[in-house]
This record gives structure tokens, C-alpha cells and sequence, in this order.
């Protein structure tokens, strides 16, 4: 009888680039289909084994592998948490949906794809544990905080954008072996480039061989950054990756640069130790999520988060330096502006005893004029009604806080990027003529009738992972 395999190989991370040294690593034979927050991966598994890195049974263990150690560290911290309704009792799992450099979480499952680069190097988006662990990171927001999925406003989804890489590194945190490479490797600097703040080396290797300047030079996107915070209304749509523009991707970066400073500024409170580090993982996905739950759905919502994370670091953290590190994470990118962050600690104990509030299932419905988008008429579209928790604001990059826009000019610049973009699909019996569209493998929006009405609704959060598309 032959003995079953005990272990099969994997990425810690990520592949890296065609020429990395990076080597997969023997894992415990994964389980993604049991609790907490269970996925099936459509099709037979394979007989676990270690198989050679260029095969489909290795690229589906590693899925499966990292599938399993997200939803172990966001289990725990979460509890007894459900997916989204429509997803069912079990997150799909489709590993190779065709030809793209892209992924995608769609309120049925998680897509992956692969592409060929013109030098022949073919690059499969399920190969990389950052890249599941980001996607798995759009559903679980989704669960948690589902308001968010059609909001009309460019902050929640850069946010949704920042939740998957912010998901990426807090579950590469939960291996010893990352946390020392990472450690030895920055000096204990976590703010630093390393393997911690890059995200998916090869996707963006393969992206940066059509499109050179459309991510970073060493990844994706790098946390290591030194974006600082602009009303999004005032950004280009979009803009080569050294520079900053209102697309959810690139205006992530402001908010997890912020997160990446604030995890490195708590990790220096520390022994400076690995177990720590675990720890200071630990605590910060738990403030994040907690925070992430009571946060109103407003149109400044980057200041909104980070308001809620300091006050439960008050709270919880009032004398380890938590809050001190924060502050300078979230004053450092702009995501609070510096006479803000006093007034939301003073404000926490009055207004924050931080119990979720019970949120409504949809956000509030407005009209736009369809005019400027080529429709006949006016497009309902989804907003966030509820009052600020604290009177905090972003930073102004010429000093002093960002004056907020009323809702209804939030909402019609969203869209607006939304057209210019590309990103909107129009059913054929409701064009008019006079529309800007776009012919693209996946849309992220798209415009319905409903009920008499068009109605703007979101299809998937798509990942960006398409060069010139």
C-alpha cells in the first residue's frame, strides 16, 4: 500500500521574477475546504506530493496552501464569521479561468488566470501566495463589511485595494521563516523594501515586459512607499506607477504605505524578536478589522479607518507605544492630518465604546445625471448616508486638512473615472449611441435597468493585473 504524502511544496510568498533565487518550501498538506472560512477548488485535487514547480499539481497546492493559512489567521481573529450570502457555505476557487494578468473576487469565488510575456515566459496568477492571499482578502472584507462593495466613492475601493495587501503581509507574518528573513533582512527596519512590503514579483516582472511604467520596478506594488495623501478628486485617473492617481490600485498605496509604517513603528516598541512580530501582527489585524466594522461608509473614509484604529489602540494599547506608532504611520501618509490625530484620542473614550453598529444591507441610492456619460438619463448609484463617527480629515499636501466634497460631487467623480477608465459595461438595448465604452476582458462595473431605473452596479473587484488592456 503506498504511504499517502504528509507534505507537499509551496511559496512562502511569491515565485519572483524569472530570474529569482527563491525556492518553494515543504508545507503540511493543506485543507482549504475546512473551518474557518472554508473554499473549494473547482476540479480533483491531486494526489499530494512534492511536485516540480512547473506543474499544475504544484501551483494547485500552493493555492491551496495559501488559501488555508489566510483563512487560518483571519479565523482567528474574526471568530464565527460567514461569507458574503451569494458566495454560499464555501469561497470558490477557480485556478486557471484563462488567458490575462489578472485575478479577481466576484461574490461567487476567487479567478485566476495565466499569460505568456512576449519573450515566451507564461506567468499564472494562482502561482503566488500574494495573490491569493490578496483575493482572499476582497471576500473576507466583503463579509465583514459588505456596505462596501458599491460604493460610489474612490476612497472605499482604493481601501478594498489596500485590505488585500494589507492581507498579503499579515499572513506571510505568520511564518518563522519570513519573519526572520524579513527581520535580518531590513535590520529590524520593517518600513524598509523587503520580501514583507513587495507584493507579487512576478506579476509585475511579467506586466513591466508590455507595460514598463504601469507597476513598480520590484513588484506589483510596495508598501515601502512614500506616497502622501491627495483628495482623489483632484488625481488623474491614471498615471504611470512612480506617480499617484485616483485608480483604486494606485491610491492603495497611500493607505498601505501608512500600514506598513505603523506595523513597523509598533514592531519597534518590541524585543525586536520573531515571536513578537507575530504578535504585533496579530494585534494590528485585529484593530483593522474591529476598526474596519464600525467605520461609517463616508466619502472621506481613509481618515475615517484610521480614526477608529487609534481610538481602539487607545483602548486596548494605552501604554505599549501602539498608539504613538500608529499615529505616526497614518500622520506620515497623510491619512490624518496632523491636528487630527489628538483630537480623535481625546474624542475615543466619549464616542467610540467600540461595539459595531448594525449597518444597513445596502447603502443609500442617488441620482446622477446620465448626460455626461452618454445615457439618456439620470444612473442610480450607491452612497454612504451614515454621519462621521470623529471630525477628523486627511492632510492637505500644502499644509492643514483637506476640505471635504459634498457627496454628490464624490459620487459623479467615481463614476466619472469609472468611464474614463474603461472599466463600465453597458447592456446593448440601453445604449444610446453616445457613450464612451470600451471593449475589455473584464469590466468591474456595469449599467442595468432595475426596477425601471439604470441602476450602476459593481461585477468584480478586478485586481489591475492587465497591462494595456
Amino acid at each position: 500500500m503506498t504511504a499517502v504524502a504528509t507534505q507537499v511544496l509551496g511559496w512562502e510568498d511569491d515565485p519572483g521574477a524569472p530570474d529569482a533565487a527563491n525556492t518553494p518550501v515543504p508545507r503540511p498538506v493543506p485543507d482549504p475546504s475546512k473551518d474557518p472560512l472554508p473554499s473549494a477548488i473547482d476540479g480533483t485535487a491531486p494526489k499530494p506530493d512534492e511536485y516540480d514547480p512547473g506543474s499544475s499539481q504544484f501551483r494547485y497546492w500552493v493555492a491551496a496552501d495559501a488559501l488555508r493559512r489566510v483563512a487560518d489567521y483571519w479565523g482567528a481573529i474574526l471568530g464565527d464569521v460567514a461569507w458574503h450570502s451569494s458566495v454560499g457555505d464555501k469561497l470558490r476557487i477557480v485556478l486557471d479561468e484563462g488567458r490575462d494578468f489578472n485575478a479577481f473576487y466576484d461574490r461567487e469565488g476567487l479567478h485566476f488566470f495565466h499569460d505568456t510575456t512576449p519573450d515566451g515566459t507564461t506567468c499564472f496568477s494562482d502561482n503566488s501566495a500574494d495573490v491569493v492571499c490578496h483575493e482572499f482578502g476582497h471576500a473576507v472584507l466583503d463579509a465583514i463589511r459588505p456596505q462596501l462593495w458599491d460604493a460610489a466613492n474612490l476612497e472605499v475601493p482604493a481601501f478594498h485595494e489596500s485590505f488585500g495587501d494589507m492581507t498579503s503581509m499579515l499572513t506571510e507574518l505568520q511564518l518563522e521563516s519570513v519573519r526572520e528573513t524579513v527581520i535580518a533582512g531590513t535590520g529590524g527596519k520593517l518600513a524598509r523594501s523587503s520580501r514583507l512590503s513587495r507584493l507579487a514579483e512576478q506579476l509585475g516582472w511579467a506586466i513591466r515586459q508590455t507595460a514598463p511604467d504601469a507597476v513598480d520596478g520590484d513588484c506589483l506594488r510596495n508598501a515601502a512607499n512614500s506616497f502622501f495623501y491627495s483628495d482623489p478628486l483632484t488625481l488623474p485617473p491614471s498615471a504611470p506607477a512612480n506617480q499617484l492617481s485616483s485608480e483604486p490600485h494606485s491610491f492603495s498605496r497611500v493607505f498601505s504605505g501608512a500600514f506598513l509604517s505603523s506595523l513597523a513603528g509598533m514592531f519597534s516598541t518590541t524585543d525586536g524578536g520573531s515571536d513578537s512580530l507575530q504578535k504585533v501582527s496579530v494585534d494590528l489585524g485585529t484593530l483593522l478589522v474591529d476598526a474596519v466594522k464600525a467605520t461609517p461608509v463616508v466619502a472621506a473614509y481613509y481618515s475615517q479607518v484610521a480614526a477608529h484604529v487609534l481610538a481602539l489602540a487607545q483602548q486596548r494599547f494605552p501604554d505599549n507605544g501602539y498608539v504613538d506608532a500608529l499615529r505616526a504611520g497614518f500622520v506620515a501618509h497623510g491619512i490624518l492630518a496632523l491636528q487630527h490625530t489628538t483630537v480623535t484620542l481625546s474624542d475615543a473614550g466619549r464616542a467610540l465604546g467600540i461595539v459595531p453598529r448594525v449597518a444597513p444591507t445596502e447603502l443609500t441610492p442617488m441620482a446622477l445625471s446620465g448626460t455626461p456619460y452618454g445615457l439618456g438619463e439620470d444612473v442610480l448609484v450607491r452612497v454612504g448616508a451614515e454621519p462621521k463617527r470623529f471630525a477628523v480629515a486627511s492632510a492637505a499636501p500644502e499644509g492643514g486638512a483637506v476640505e471635504g466634497a459634498p457627496q454628490d460631487r464624490v459620487a459623479a467623480g467615481f463614476v466619472e473615472d469609472l468611464f474614463r477608465r474603461g472599466h463600465v459595461r453597458i447592456d446593448a438595448q440601453l445604449r444610446t449611441g453616445a457613450e464612451v465604452v470600451r471593449d475589455r476582458s473584464v469590466h468591474t462595473h456595469e449599467i442595468v435597468r432595475d426596477d425601471g431605473a439604470l441602476v450602476l452596479r459593481r461585477r468584480v473587484f478586478d485586481c489591475g493585473f492587465r497591462a494595456g488592456a
